[in-house]
């Protein structure tokens, strides 16, 4: 394939790393609105784009795509507010979009272990919820997206709970994300029943971005001639 890479910070780097090691070539690099004036044109030579950049780009960044009529792979988050109007051009317009909040292989079982939970645990109200993540102090979200990923599927499971908060709460309804930034932590999300007698703990510890770089190249192998939004369960169940 013959990639663009958008977004080279730390993750775009090692996106970079394995894909050449796949065999792929790594057509455009752009990290700023210079790189897409000098050399966006290059976009159009390009297979497919991996997204990786930061939530005040990815909108411009996913619009180059569907001008240029290629897929997007997109590993950003924070962009809420505008997925449902990208999701629903992405379908109008007979696009491609893979979305996903986290690419790596054992974070996407670790979901599939988290609705397990919650499905298990959903007639024990005596059991109080709370999700805690940590990440480098370079990620700009707050909560991460992986987090924001496992309270609504807590919330999709255990009818007392209707949202999350991203601070402290005494409301019964509410889940409880914890996020926390210290210095090169690839990232870990912990999910946790506290009952009056016990615990109950599900947690994730990611070693290196290399799992959620390899889980993006993946995507891209996989999502290519493809048309729709696609995320990691369809990638996964393929």
């Amino acid at each position: 394939m013959k990639i663009a890479i958008l977004g080279y910070g730390k993750m775009g780097q090692e996106i970079e790393k394995i894909a050449k090691k796949r065999g792929h070539e790594i057509v455009l690099i752009v990290d700023n609105l210079e790189d897409w004036e000098e050399k966006g044109h290059l976009l159009k030579e390009c297979d497919l784009g991996i997204d990786f950049s930061t939530h005040e780009s990815v909108v411009d960044n996913i619009n180059h795509c569907f001008d240029s009529d290629i897929p997007i792979v997109i590993g950003t988050t924070g962009w809420h507010d505008d997925q449902e109007k990208i999701f629903q051009e992405c379908l109008e317009k007979g696009k491609c979009l893979f979305y996903a909040p986290n690419f790596s292989i054992g974070v996407n079982i670790f979901f599939d272990l988290n609705r397990f939970l919650a499905t298990q645990m959903s007639q024990w109200e005596e059991y109080e919820i709370s999700i805690e993540e940590t990440h480098h102090v370079h990620k700009q979200d707050t909560p991460s997206g992986t987090a924001i990923f496992l309270a609504n599927d807590i919330i999709r499971n255990i009818e007392r709970k209707e949202k999350w908060v991203k601070e402290l709460s005494e409301n019964p309804e509410e889940i409880e994300i914890k996020s926390y930034r210290t210095e090169d932590v690839p990232g870990t999300h912990i999910v946790r029943y506290e009952s009056e007698i016990d615990t109950i703990k599900i947690i994730h510890t990611a070693k290196s971005r290399k799992g959620f770089a390899l889980g993006a190249l993946l995507a891209a192998e996989w999502v290519i001639d493809k048309k729709g939004i696609f995320t990691m369960k369809d990638l996964l169940q393929s």
